[in-house]
């Protein structure tokens, strides 16, 4: 087995969390990984990224060549189009729907929408209206990261022992909206 994802968002957006919890689930499953992050301005709302490799045997780069990712799970959608030629040809691109409006000319929603819709292989989700729905709007992150275990082989449940290490000093009903989170992504996800 093995999968090269390529996460990406703007800062403030939990892009190192999600990591840590698929990292956390590989672990749990056996496999290997090896990470690079850039965040240089993620506290001013700039562009945040991770390579991260998932193998059931050794891995000798933690970056993602041109072409070679199997994943691209971003969310901020227009930070999609900034990663795609990183994306092999059978690649897929999870990422929410809702824009981060972090520069001036941002494209309009129309713009971005055709642009999302003509990507082949996508699954775009309404993060922040299902995370609203689960009454957390924080919880759009955890989302995407639900959206992301079946490409990854995962089951929803494999992220929740990282859940609780990352949010466990958070209290029991952090960790249980989170959980919810992740499985209303996995759900979004397998219906497609």
């Amino acid at each position: 087995m093995k999968r090269d994802l390529i996460l990406s968002g703007v800062g403030g957006q939990g892009i190192l969390s999600i990591s840590f919890l698929i990292c956390h689930a590989a672990l749990e499953h056996g496999l290997r990984f090896k990470q690079a992050e850039v965040h240089g301005m993620a506290q001013r709302g700039g562009a945040v990224q991770s390579h991260l490799r998932l193998s059931d045997t050794i891995i000798h780069s933690d970056l993602i060549p041109s072409g070679q990712a199997h994943l691209i799970l971003s969310v901020e959608p227009l930070e999609v189009f900034r990663y795609l030629p990183y994306l092999r040809p059978d690649g897929i691109v999870i990422t929410a729907t809702e824009p981060f409006i972090n520069i001036p000319n941002y494209p309009e929603s129309a713009t971005l929408d055709g642009w999302l819709n003509q990507l082949p292989r996508k699954i775009l989700i309404d993060a922040k209206g299902i995370a609203q729905q689960i009454g957390n709007p924080r919880v759009a992150n955890t989302v995407i990261l639900g959206a992301s275990a079946p490409t990854l082989g995962f089951e929803p449940g494999a992220f929740d022992t990282g859940l609780d290490v990352l949010f466990g000093k958070k209290g029991d009903k952090i960790v249980a909206v989170n959980r919810e989170a992740v499985r209303a992504g996995y759900e979004v996800a397998r219906g497609h």
